[in-house]
């Protein structure tokens, strides 16, 4: 593993790691959904770069990186439609809103 893989694979799981301490302290669902924002949109890819850096051109770095895409774009979709949920059952919002 390369030095650049190496440091991309710890900066994203450190960013994992913070925000992971950082829930146990969450006491309610909505800052636990912005302190997972961080594992998916940046995490995630880093350790997914590092591992494709890592491993060179090849359909196992495709398929790696393929999966980081997916996540970086599913991720904050289904983190805003879980807190907009959470919003309308408190009552913070109104449910006849589009989304």
């Amino acid at each position: 593993m390369t030095v650049v893989a190496q440091v991309l694979v710890f900066a994203g799981v450190a960013v994992v790691v913070v925000s992971a301490l950082a829930m146990l302290r969450a006491r309610t669902l909505l800052t636990r959904l912005h302190l997972l924002a961080p594992v998916t949109t940046l995490g995630a890819p880093l350790v997914g770069i590092g591992l494709a850096v890592a491993n060179g051109w090849s359909l196992g770095s495709g398929a790696i990186l393929l999966t980081v895409v997916l996540l970086a774009v599913t991720g904050p979709v289904l983190q805003s439609a879980a807190g907009r949920v959470e919003a309308q059952r408190r009552g913070a919002i109104d449910e006849d809103l589009p989304s």
